[in-house]
């Protein structure tokens, strides 16, 4: 009896062990609950603490309550001004409505799910009315580049940003907010563009045009290179055939003078032997003018003639002496 006994207590304190342990549950400080009675929502549990529910025939469905990072894959868009990109962005949210959420979607992948075709449809619809430097800068800040001409053609292209991406990323927010409102029990708390890129097949088309830009900015300098070349050679010929100018002037004023001063030797040099002076004159000008193959006649009145006789002459007479 006693044994009996014993076995039948310890089989009712195992049924009100397990019954208890049925019957109390904890909610963390990160979760909330949902309670479910033959799988409908009966109510939902925000506070943290020991709660208490029906054993057996109640659930607790638990769901987070702190921000969940949602994160999109690129979505292809042409924007305003017709180029092709690629925008990737990505989220922060919350279950606001965890009895709303759990009847509408039930799961956190669900609620994934969702965004996905939320947030890609608001960021497709806004990026695509915009242009991409709208979608690029938030102001007009004069950028810096790498060169003058570039900066010379951002100048010319006179961009004007309006809205800017900050205030575009909250339109996409608040687009996404009103399409998830009510229905879904999701609050959407944050929105960000992670990166802008040009899709690939895009990408060759641009290093062409970055390539075309380059040889552009080469051939003005090479043109302009080759203008200061011609300026610089133009110069250096004009200050050439100006020394030129000046030193034939110089040489010939220096041959004037030479030629000058030899006219005056030579004229003091005729007065005072007018005879010898003429006979020397003469003997350079033969020389001048004749060479071995020369054959030359003289007549007995010559003044040649006369010089060698008269010198053929003397030269016998010193001969005698």
């Amino acid at each position: 009896m006693k044994k009996t006994g014993i076995l039948i207590m310890i089989i009712i304190m195992a049924v009100v062990i397990i019954c208890l342990s049925a019957s109390f549950y904890v909610v963390d400080v990160r979760h909330q609950a949902v309670i479910t009675q033959f799988g409908k929502p009966v109510r939902t549990v925000t506070e943290p603490g020991l709660c208490v529910k029906t054993p057996f025939i109640q659930e607790v469905r638990y769901f987070d309550k702190r921000l969940l990072e949602w994160s999109g894959e690129p979505s292809d868009i042409l924007t305003r001004d017709k180029e092709n990109i690629g925008v990737g962005t990505w989220a922060r949210w919350k279950i606001a409505e965890s009895l709303k959420f759990y009847t509408s979607l039930g799961t956190e992948d669900r609620g994934m799910r969702v965004l996905d075709e939320v947030i890609e449809s608001a960021v497709k619809n806004v990026v695509s009315a915009y242009t991409l430097k709208e979608v690029l800068r938030n102001t007009n800040r004069k950028l810096e580049y790498t060169t003058k001409e570039l900066e010379e053609a951002e100048d010319i292209k006179k961009v004007q940003i309006k809205m800017g991406r900050d205030k575009i990323v909250e339109e996409i927010r608040k687009m996404a907010s009103r399409a998830l409102e009510g229905r879904y029990g999701i609050e959407l708390v944050d929105v960000r563009i992670k990166y802008i890129n040009y899709v690939e097949a895009v990408i060759p088309k641009i290093y062409d045009r970055m390539r075309s830009e380059r040889i552009r900015i080469a051939n003005k300098y090479e043109s302009e290179g080759r203008k200061e070349e011609a300026e610089i050679l133009g110069s250096m010929k004009r200050e050439l055939e100006r020394i030129e100018s000046e030193g034939y002037r110089t040489a010939e004023e220096i041959k004037g003078q030479a030629d000058a001063e030899a006219v005056k030797i030579y004229a003091e040099a005729y007065e005072k032997a007018p005879e010898f002076y003429s006979f020397t004159k003469t003997l350079q000008t033969y020389e001048s003018t004749f060479d071995k193959q020369t054959h030359l006649i003289l007549t007995t009145d010559g003044d040649y003639f006369r010089y060698l006789k008269s010198f053929r002459y003397e030269s016998s007479q010193d001969k005698n002496k």
